[in-house]
């Protein structure tokens, strides 16, 4: 989704150096005008994919550096669009009936099949603000509910009034009603600010896909990945080179195969209905289970939200096979990726654990025919807690030698985003000389090692004296 939904801001935004009249007119003649068309379409790709290069290119500088400069851009972005809505609404006031629900029943009702359609790319008039959730994890929850309520959201609505305002007036200019609201002098920095804030939009679609990739590691259903953190001071703020990369041939990769906007169209809306929808399942369970609301107060809410999302999704599906099915092969592709890699963990752990010592098994056996012991502390990380660890079973192999003490530390992912510090590291003693250390993260929290070693001197234990409780 998010390939296809970045892809698609980029594209609109450059395509209105076409619709805006700043590359010429096309020629009246229609040989003469398909050859412009096709002519413009290529230099919209060109300039596309070097956007895109570009942007991916400076990932690595982290969301703090690049955040100084796209905040005063977005900021601007959206005065600017409030502005150019008030100016048309202030004109067409009577745009302001259009919140009277009816206007749209009646249409419904009476459109028949092409209202059904119509659905569809009234859908896409509404879309973007699920992405912010994408990115959650990155900034968390109030700096994003605090930017959409006091200039997001009201920026949005006062441009969609003036640009029904315009159409009113103007119905001619439905091609492009957006473009069509500056003045001729503000076309040329109204194109390059859009494109801007088409690429700033991007970019909170690729931290999210980071965040969601490293979630992803920590639940066990994708291998561990380079993950760089960007910030000191914000945990979330992170570049995973591979996934930047990736995803940056994916987007190239559309470009060349969809070339235009309208031809995205269908798999963007394919791609945010869906995951709205998905949205509004795992919210039932989350509210079921995790927050302990009863099916009476979850369920209607979500039979309301649901059939909305429902309606927008069969209404985007009808252009299934011009592009709505490419978001769900994609899907697809990476369910199957992410389920087999779970699934082979699961069947590798559990085969291990059939060939291996339990930690106690092997402390009675040291303790009856004990080896040489050398000085000093080892920690062998397990992921099965409980198991002995096969690289300490094959070192007494080779060296017959053992440290004075032995720590079993297992880290474990659960599936809450924070663990608090009471529960975050539990510590048992085995036996003389061995330790059981089990530390506990949120999947949205770094396993610290060092810090939970310091923290397990102050941690409940159970048989271990006072002398022996420093490591």
């Amino acid at each position: 989704m998010a390939s296809s939904l970045q892809l698609f801001l980029v594209l609109s935004a450059v395509e209105g150096l076409k619709d805006g009249g700043l590359l010429g007119a096309a020629p009246v003649n229609a040989l003469e005008a398909d050859a412009w068309n096709h002519h413009m379409e290529w230099l919209i790709m060109g300039i596309t994919i070097v956007i895109l290069i570009v942007l991916f290119s400076v990932q690595f500088l982290g969301t703090a550096k690049m955040g100084r400069f796209f905040g005063p851009v977005t900021g601007l972005w959206f005065v600017s669009l409030g502005a150019l809505g008030a100016s048309h609404l202030i004109s067409g006031p009577e745009i302001l009936a259009a919140f009277n629900p009816l206007h749209g029943w009646h249409f419904l009702m009476t459109g028949g099949h092409a209202a059904f359609v119509i659905l569809g790319s009234v859908f896409l008039a509404v879309t973007g603000g699920e992405a912010l959730y994408a990115d959650m994890g990155h900034f968390g929850a109030g700096p994003i509910r605090r930017g959409w309520f006091s200039l997001v959201f009201p920026a949005l609505g006062l441009n969609y009034l003036g640009q029904g305002a315009l159409l009113m007036q103007q119905p001619e200019v439905a091609h492009s009603p957006f473009f069509q609201m500056a003045p001729t002098w503000a076309m040329l920095p109204l194109v390059l600010l859009a494109t801007a804030a088409t690429v700033i939009a991007s970019q909170s679609l690729i931290t999210g896909t980071y965040s969601l990739t490293l979630s992803a590691v920590q639940l066990g259903y994708l291998p561990r990945l380079n993950i760089r953190h960007t910030s000191k001071h914000a945990r979330g703020q992170i570049y995973i080179p591979i996934v930047n990369w990736l995803l940056m041939l994916a987007c190239l990769a559309l470009v060349l195969a969809f070339r235009t906007s309208s031809n995205l169209a269908a798999a963007y809306g394919v791609a945010v209905t869906m995951t709205m929808l998905i949205t509004t399942i795992l919210f039932y369970f989350a509210a079921r289970h995790l927050w302990g609301w009863s099916i009476l107060k979850t369920l209607p809410l979500c039979l309301v939200f649901g059939a909305i999302e429902i309606a927008f999704l069969s209404a985007n599906l009808v252009k299934f096979f011009d592009g709505g099915w490419f978001p769900l092969a994609v899907g697809a592709v990476l369910f199957t990726v992410m389920t087999t890699w779970a699934t082979g963990r699961r069947l590798v752990r559990a085969s291990m654990e059939k060939s291996s010592l339990t930690q106690e098994t092997l402390c009675e056996s040291l303790k009856r025919r004990p080896p040489i012991s050398v000085p000093g502390t080892a920690i062998f990380m397990t992921s099965s807690s409980g198991r002995a660890p096969i690289a300490l079973l094959h070192s007494l192999k080779h060296y017959q030698a053992i440290h004075q003490r032995v720590i079993f530390m297992t880290l474990i992912t659960e599936d809450e985003p924070w663990v608090p510090p009471s529960r975050r590291v539990e510590v048992e003693s085995l036996s003389e000389g061995f330790w059981r250390v089990t530390g506990r993260f949120g999947f949205m929290q770094k396993p610290d090692v060092p810090r939970l070693l310091r923290q397990c001197a102050n941690a409940p234990m159970r048989q271990l004296s006072t002398r022996n409780r420093s490591f």
